[in-house]
């Protein structure tokens, strides 16, 4: 558990965070860009609190499950399970890459 969390969730929340601010643009207007923005950043900042709680939860109790030679009890199965499903929705989400189509070159000649 705690591989799959160093592998999946840790990255997830890295790239979540630096995209958090990221959005498309699609809005003509000034307002409902606004709106979109706020929707977006508090939706991604909501996922990203819950990945990083379900996280450190996972991490915490797996790591002191192994330090204390002691099973580890079966809600943190859940928790596992519950922060690879964010992470994955993290990645999916933030994670895209929006390649933007390139601008011609400009001709020097005039037309």
């Amino acid at each position: 558990m705690v591989l799959g969390v160093v592998l999946v969730a840790l990255p997830a929340l890295a790239l979540g965070s630096a995209r958090l601010r990221h959005r498309s643009g699609r809005a003509t207007d000034q307002r409902t860009d606004r709106v979109e923005l706020v929707l977006v950043v508090v939706g991604r900042l909501i996922g990203l609190v819950l990945l990083a709680a379900l996280s450190g939860i996972t991490l915490v109790s797996c790591i002191g499950a192994i330090v204390q030679d002691v099973t580890v009890h079966s809600l943190v199965y859940v928790f596992f399970v519950a922060d690879l499903l964010v992470a994955i929705l993290v990645l999916l989400t933030a994670g895209r890459l929006d390649r933007r189509p390139r601008r011609r070159s400009a001709s020097p000649a005039p037309r």
